[in-house]
């Protein structure tokens, strides 16, 4: 059955790329509303704008959503995927300004709240996206696709020169509570030499070592070090989640991306969209329903962040 959040949960930081401070609200939202974010400093025009991939707009390093009034809001990838991973299919998320609070750069503190405060089960069902055939696009050396599968697979691979990070890749399935303890509380991450010039590009100004994990070489400057080992690739897989999250409704099939970043990922579900063979809408039963994102979460348990 489809699920929301029980009760209001707040949250307060600053946003990554901005620098601004930010406010979030995830709201309760009826069955069949789908993930809306609402801009509530937007008082005299339409302020609500559809978690749904059609609305992303290009953007460096982050997941813009862009309204058909022109209102957008960035940076929607790590609470994205907290509600997916955690099965919430309807929510209302309230944000007062043009970006999501970064908060410790993943998402365990939505997580851990979302948790805490619990979900509510309605009596609709779940219609999912099932692939039917292989989509895949490609730029330069990144790559990804979908392909059919029983439930969401998630298979990642990173390459970088620098020694902390180095040639990563794992594959995770999301239908058994993986997300919660295994991806959640990955940071986003980034090379220093790359600081300063997102910086002199109007990025990552609200970026610290508390909130990223920066490395150097084969330094890894952010204190307290990695929460795992391959916590770069885990990240990763945690924005590919969230990102397809944007489909508007939980995907059956096998994820594969190989130096993939949001903008790529996007790509791939307008590739999926395109044909109608690519994919079927099928209304979950409790066979079903087992087998997707959010499945198999226990309530009580809390992802570690430290």
């Amino acid at each position: 059955m489809q699920s929301t959040i029980t009760y209001p949960v707040s949250f307060q930081g600053v946003g990554l790329h901005s620098g601004r401070p930010a406010q979030l609200t995830i709201r309760p939202a009826s069955a069949g509303a789908g993930i809306t974010f609402r801009r509530v400093d937007i008082l005299d025009a339409p302020n609500e704008i559809p978690a749904l991939w059609h609305l992303v707009e290009h953007s460096p390093l982050c997941t813009r959503l862009v309204s058909a009034t022109g209102l957008s809001i960035m940076t929607v990838e790590h609470v994205m995927a907290a509600l997916v991973g955690c099965g919430i299919h309807n929510a209302l998320v309230d944000v007062d300004g043009p970006e999501v609070p970064i908060l410790d750069g993943s998402a365990a503190p939505f997580v851990c709240r979302i948790l805490a405060n619990g979900l509510h089960r309605m009596a609709e069902p779940v219609t999912a996206l099932r692939i039917l055939r292989t989509v895949e696009v490609n730029r330069g050396a990144a790559w990804a696709c979908l392909t059919p599968h029983d439930s969401l697979q998630i298979e990642f691979g990173i390459e970088f020169e620098d020694a902390a990070i180095g040639v990563q890749k794992k594959t995770l399935t999301m239908s058994n509570g993986s997300f919660v303890r295994e991806l959640s509380n990955c940071r986003t991450f980034c090379r220093k030499r790359d600081v300063d010039q997102m910086r002199a590009n109007g990025l990552a100004l609200g970026g610290t070592l508390e909130n990223a994990v920066v490395v150097d070489g084969d330094k890894v400057l952010s204190p307290g070090g990695l929460r795992h080992a391959d916590e770069a690739v885990r990240h990763k897989m945690l924005d590919a989640l969230g990102d397809l999250g944007l489909a508007g409704r939980p995907i059956l099939g096998h994820y594969q991306g190989l130096r993939a970043g949001h903008a790529l990922t996007n790509e791939l579900l307008r590739a999926v969209f395109a044909e109608r063979e690519n994919y079927d809408l099928i209304e979950c039963n409790a066979q079903t329903t087992a087998l997707l994102p959010g499945a198999g979460v226990h309530w009580g348990e809390i992802p570690q962040v430290a």
